[in-house]
């Protein structure tokens, strides 16, 4: 069927942040900073605009995640649009670590369902937006917000992606030290050996397991739960900067780490980050960002005759 001209919905979509130190691919946190992207049906064609991060970088044409996203969920839905007017407003820096993409695939999968009357489950979307973007961790945080776990089943034909939140302590917060370039989580991956020891598996085994227990209930252990030894050495060489921030802020009492492939240094801490050490970061080009843990994605749709949210 084809969805009404003149039907639009408006998604606001949290950034996030994977891995957590010892999470490598499982654990993801949503953050206050968002994009927002609205969708209008209209009678022919394709229009995108691209505002704030990424603009005059982002394709303009149907290669666009969040175009590509939205019309194979409509797809998926039996539901056609005749066009479609894709304006984006990005706030969440491109390529740094705090989950752009898995926003913008979240943020298709969202105006999919919703242009074709809310018909997914939140499993099925949790599911969509992983395979539209790869990273479950980052895409899962984005559908359901706060603290989540994901996982892959790889036993079927297709992947299968699973999350579940954890309600994150209140006084929990977190600072971003995003410096200016860009990282290729393909490329920084390459770094990483094939194969680990038992002991440093079973290390980091225990932090994450320890990382669940200190963001919901004790962020005094959050310092020994943000430890790694699976991935953040090995990219130490490559993300000189990163590693320093974080090397920095842990002397410093924070809980610091990589956020996602880099080169974002993301620190959770109860107390905001010592003034001196935000304007040193600052005095290096990073632009330091204060945020809180976000909620799910947030959407609105109105056409002719009805509002809903």
């Amino acid at each position: 069927m084809a969805i009404p001209v003149g039907r639009k919905v408006t998604v606001r979509v949290p950034g996030s942040s994977a891995n957590l130190g010892p999470g490598f691919d499982t654990l993801g946190l949503a953050l206050s900073i968002y994009d927002v992207v609205e969708i209008e049906v209209i009678d022919d064609g394709l229009i995108v605009e691209v505002y704030g991060e990424g603009e005059g970088e982002l394709p303009l044409d149907a290669s666009h995640l969040v175009v590509k996203a939205c019309i194979a969920t409509l797809a998926a839905a039996g539901e056609t649009a005749p066009g479609l007017k894709v304006v984006c407003h990005n706030t969440i820096p491109q390529s740094r670590g705090l989950g752009s993409s898995a926003a913008a695939a979240t943020a298709g999968v969202i105006a999919g369902h919703a242009l074709a009357g809310e018909v997914f489950s939140t499993d099925q979307l949790v599911q969509m937006a992983a395979e539209y973007e790869g990273h479950p961790d980052n895409s899962s945080a984005s559908v359901l917000g706060h603290a989540v776990v994901s996982w892959t089943d790889t036993q079927e034909e297709y992947p299968q992606y699973h999350a579940v939140t954890l309600p994150v302590h209140p006084e929990i917060q977190a600072t971003a030290f995003v410096p200016n370039f860009h990282a290729s989580t393909a490329e920084i991956r390459k770094v990483l050996p094939s194969n680990v020891s038992h002991l440093d598996a079973r290390f980091n085994a225990a932090r994450s397991a320890l990382l669940t227990v200190a963001l919901q209930h004790d962020p005094s252990l959050l310092m020994a739960a943000t430890e790694d030894r699976l991935h953040q050495p090995y990219r130490a060489e490559v993300l000189a900067t990163t590693t320093k921030w974080v090397k920095t802020l842990r002397e410093a009492g924070y809980a610091a780490f990589v956020s996602g492939a880099g080169p974002t240094c993301l620190a959770l801490s109860t107390e905001p980050v010592r003034p001196d050490l935000i304007q040193a970061a600052q005095d290096e080009g990073l632009a330091v960002f204060a945020l809180t843990v976000a909620d799910p994605v947030h959407y609105e749709v109105t056409d002719v005759n009805t509002a809903h949210a």
